[in-house]
């Protein structure tokens, strides 16, 4: 798959992802295409999806690996499903180098 699934944005970087709560362990699976083709970071966390919990188990876990503050993890669409897309707050290039360790 050529396509990543983030772009650069002003003041910061649009990531796409697929979230998959109640998992049997945390962590990144890669770059899987969507249900419309586009790609999407695939990613796994323990938390519940019931009042927020996955979402906000989402914005730790990608503060945490892309060591970023929470407030700089934006939830800007998909709450309540399971694709999502995430604004990243901050440079731009620097967030582009650590995503594509990700999802190269």
């Amino acid at each position: 798959m050529t396509a990543k699934p983030y772009t650069a944005i002003p003041g910061g970087v649009r990531l796409a992802v697929r979230l998959t709560p109640r998992a049997a362990r945390e962590g990144l699976d890669g770059v899987i295409a969507g249900v419309d083709g586009r790609p999407v970071m695939r990613v796994r966390l323990t938390a519940p999806p019931v009042e927020g919990a996955a979402n906000a188990a989402l914005i730790v876990f990608l503060a945490d690996a892309l060591h970023l503050h929470k407030k700089d993890v934006i939830i800007r669409s998909g709450q309540k499903g399971r694709l999502k897309i995430v604004e990243l707050a901050g440079d731009s290039a620097a967030l582009l180098v650590k995503l594509a360790a990700f999802a190269p």
